[in-house]
Order: C-alpha cells, then sequence, then structure tokens
C-alpha cells in the first residue's frame, strides 16, 4: 500500500512539471501579452469605461489621418511622373486655396475635432462611466450625440436639469448599420444626398433621428418663390427641388398619366387643375363635406389646425383661403410631397406614423384626415393614434374624418375606434366604394372635460 502512495505520488509530481514546463515554453510566466489575452480574455471594461469603444473612437480619428496621408502621397507620386506636365501647368493662387481647404485642411480639421471632443463620462461620485447605449456605436458622431451634455458652469438650464439628454429612436439600436451610414459624414463639410436613407430609418422606427453637424444640400438651380398670392395655385419651379432620388425629374413627369411616375398614393395630387375642386365643389357623394359647410358649424372659432394625411397642401390652402392656418404633414413617399407643400407657401410637418405629435395638449382647433389613415392600419396604433389626436385637440375642437375606408366586414372595428371617444355628431356618412369596400366620412366635435 505504501509503495502504491510512493507510485502515484510520483506521477503527481511528473504530470504537475510536464504542465509547468509547457507554461513556461507557452512563455507565460514572461508576461506573453498574446498568452495573456488567450487564458484571461481582453478586458473590455476598466473601472465603468468601455475600453474596446474608446479604442474605436481612437481608430476613426487615426483612419482619417491614415487616409489623409494616403491621398495626399498618392498626390505627390502622379506629380512625380508627371514633372514635365507639372513645369507647363499654371495654377492659380484661388485653386492652390481651394485644394488645401477641401483636400488638406478640412480633413485635419475633421480629425483634429473628433480627437479633442473624446470624453470619458464621470458620475456623481468621480467614476468614469458611459451610457450603455453609447457604447452601442462606433461612428463618433452619434456617440457624441446622444452623450448628456452637462451646463456649463454647473448651472441648472431653462428646463430645471443640469444636462440635456438627445434623443434617438429606441429602433436605431436594431438599425445600427443604416445610422452609422447616415452619420458618416465630415463635420462642417456638405452631408451626403440621403435623405432617403433618413427617411427609410424613421419609417422603421429609428425616430426621432439625431441632429446632423453637416450642410443640407439644395439645388443648385434654386429661384426665388412665387409670392403667396400666386404660389398657391401655380405649379412651382421644379428647378428648386433635389430630383436625384425620385424617379421623376420634374413636376410634369408626377402627372397621374404617367405609370412610370414613382409614387401611387395620392395619385393626382400634383395636378392642380384637379386639386381646385377638392372641397368647394358639390359632388353627388354624402361622403364629400364642404370646407365652407364645416366652418359654418363653428364660424370664426377655426384658427388653427392640423392635415393629417398624404398631398400636396391643397388642403391647408383652401382653409389659407379662409384665414385658418393648417400645418400639413408629409412624406416624401417617391415624390416631393415636402417641397410641393412649401413653395405653395404652405406649412410641412415631416413626422411619421411612429411619432408623437409635437403640439402640446388642447391647442389644435381642427384636425383633418384624407387618404393615409385606411383599413390596412392596425387597431392597436389606430387607437394609440386616435388618443394623440384626442390630446392635441381642443374641449369644442373638430375631427374631421375624409373618405376613410376599409374592408365591409371591418366597418364596425373601425367605427367603435371612432366613437369610443363619445365626440358629438355634426355629420357622419356611410358609401359603397367596391363590392366589399365602403367610404366612412365624420365630423366629430371634441366634448369638454373638467375634472
Amino acid at each position: 500500500m505504501g509503495w502504491l502512495q510512493i507510485v502515484l505520488g510520483g506521477l503527481v509530481i511528473i504530470v504537475s512539471i510536464s504542465s509547468l514546463s509547457r507554461f513556461y515554453s507557452a512563455g507565460f510566466f514572461l508576461h506573453n501579452e498574446d498568452i495573456c489575452r488567450h487564458f484571461y480574455g481582453s478586458k473590455v471594461v476598466y473601472e465603468g469605461v468601455d475600453v474596446m469603444s474608446l479604442t474605436a473612437r481612437v481608430e476613426e480619428v487615426l483612419r482619417k489621418m491614415e487616409s489623409l496621408q494616403d491621398k495626399l502621397e498618392s498626390y505627390v507620386q502622379r506629380m512625380d511622373k508627371n514633372k514635365e506636365e507639372l513645369h507647363k501647368t499654371n495654377v492659380s493662387r484661388l485653386e492652390y486655396k481651394k485644394f488645401l481647404e477641401d483636400e488638406v485642411i478640412r480633413p485635419l480639421y475633421s480629425a483634429h475635432i473628433a480627437l479633442r471632443q473624446i470624453r470619458l463620462p464621470r458620475n456623481e461620485n468621480g467614476t468614469l462611466n458611459e451610457d450603455p447605449l453609447i457604447n452601442t456605436f462606433v461612428v463618433e458622431e452619434i456617440r457624441k450625440y446622444i452623450t448628456p451634455k452637462e451646463n456649463r458652469v454647473g448651472k441648472i438650464n431653462i428646463y430645471g436639469t443640469e444636462r440635456v439628454y438627445n434623443t434617438i429612436g429606441h429602433a436605431c439600436v436594431a438599425m445600427k448599420k443604416e445610422l452609422e451610414e447616415f452619420m458618416d459624414y465630415d463635420v462642417g463639410s456638405y452631408c451626403k444626398d440621403d435623405w432617403n436613407l433618413g427617411q427609410r430609418i424613421m419609417i422603421r422606427g429609428c425616430d426621432p433621428l439625431p441632429r446632423r453637424r453637416c450642410l443640407a444640400r439644395a439645388s443648385k438651380l434654386y429661384l426665388r418663390p412665387y409670392p403667396i398670392n400666386e404660389s398657391l395655385w401655380r405649379m412651382p419651379e421644379g428647378r428648386n427641388v433635389r430630383w436625384s432620388n425620385y424617379q421623376c425629374r420634374n413636376f410634369e413627369c408626377l402627372s397621374s398619366k404617367n405609370p412610370r411616375r414613382g409614387y401611387s398614393k395620392c395619385t393626382g395630387c400634383f395636378e392642380m387643375d384637379k386639386e381646385k375642386l377638392k372641397w368647394i365643389a358639390n359632388t353627388s357623394l354624402p361622403i364629400d363635406f364642404l370646407i365652407k359647410d364645416v366652418l359654418a358649424i363653428k364660424p370664426g372659432e377655426i384658427r388653427i389646425g392640423l392635415d393629417y394625411g398624404v398631398g400636396t397642401g391643397t388642403f391647408a390652402a383652401r382653409m389659407r383661403e379662409r384665414d385658418v392656418t393648417i400645418v400639413s404633414t408629409a412624406l416624401n413617399l417617391g415624390a416631393p410631397f415636402n417641397e410641393m407643400i412649401a413653395l405653395r407657401g404652405l406649412i410641412p410637418l415631416y413626422v411619421t406614423l411612429n411619432q408623437r405629435l409635437p403640439f402640446f395638449d388642447n391647442t389644435m382647433d381642427i384636425i383633418h384626415t384624407s387618404g393615409f389613415l385606411d383599413g390596412w392600419i392596425d387597431l392597436q396604433l389606430l387607437d394609440f393614434i386616435l388618443f394623440d389626436w384626442d390630446r392635441v385637440l381642443r374641449p369644442g375642437g373638430l375631427l374631421w374624418i375624409d373618405r376613410f375606408f376599409c374592408k365591409r366586414k371591418d366597418l364596425d372595428d373601425y367605427m367603435y375606434m371612432f366613437l369610443q371617444f363619445r365626440y358629438r355628431k355634426h355629420r357622419w356618412a356611410i358609401a359603397p366604394k367596391s363590392k366589399d369596400e365602403v367610404f366612412l366620412s365624420a365630423l366629430l366635435e371634441k366634448p369638454p372635460r373638467s375634472l
């Protein structure tokens, strides 16, 4: 038994020595960094700081510097190859100045600012800390934007807080690649012509988008807009629109007769002869209410309101003729709806269905909706939207549901959604749209609620 213990002990010693020798040969006791990382892994967080994210910030600046160096070296190499032509070429001081500004100074300035604005936020205990959402993104502009901004000299700001919190939509985390592409630009330079990327991100829930510190592009041929007494019913100047992200290249192309116009909602919206007839010409359908009849219900009380739909601002134009100010929601769904509304001298509000209305409670005299909320919309989503409308509509204000349509079998569900607020019915009309679909128009008044 004693010999057996001696043999087993000897085996343990041999195995231990063998293992130690393998560690030594691998450099474990020589503090080899690669071996330490192999056994312990990379330390990602140190005293509350995301080291990996901080490294990514610095590497971003280094990449900018390296890119500038490569660009300048390539210029020098090309100049060396064409020495004879170089001697013959006369470069003006203005051209030389522009080259230095665009190719050297601006990239250097961008890298310089990015490096100087790297910060390690501290919490109240003085220890370094960063918000988890910030660490999701690598592009420096996004990180700078969503980092809470401390007030200067420790003062409380007008909102009563010690810092300002810039916000982005929670779905931005799921769209990290697209958002980083949107925010990848040189600070102070021109933005890319990528409004359509921004709109696509907004529609998919990354709303609101972060602000950007680049200069928005405009049409190179921008002309003075028409005066207000002409602009309401005159086709705007097409050169005032950037057409690069549309199928059409002018307003004439947007005609409903063109099958390749690039949009399907609000067909005919860009034809002024058709738009002039809306809400003022009598039709045989009971679902078509006239503006004069609606305003007669509340004479002198309707002053401001919201048009929630897809259009080119015609409802707002007709109401303006009656001294009523209307804000029109708009998205550029295949055509320049926002530009068209603005060029007519009206107010476009660039929002999606995802967003809470940027108005305070009980402030709007009228909310009108047409051609947008139809039978495709989820009932719960519609419920949230209607409650938001109820919030901003003042007591005694009017909700005008204009030509809402849905499947006949779904009509009861949608009627309940509109009637659940117990608004007073001024007008209510249903008409067939097709064999299986129906139109619904309603004019409802919000009751007073005093608690």
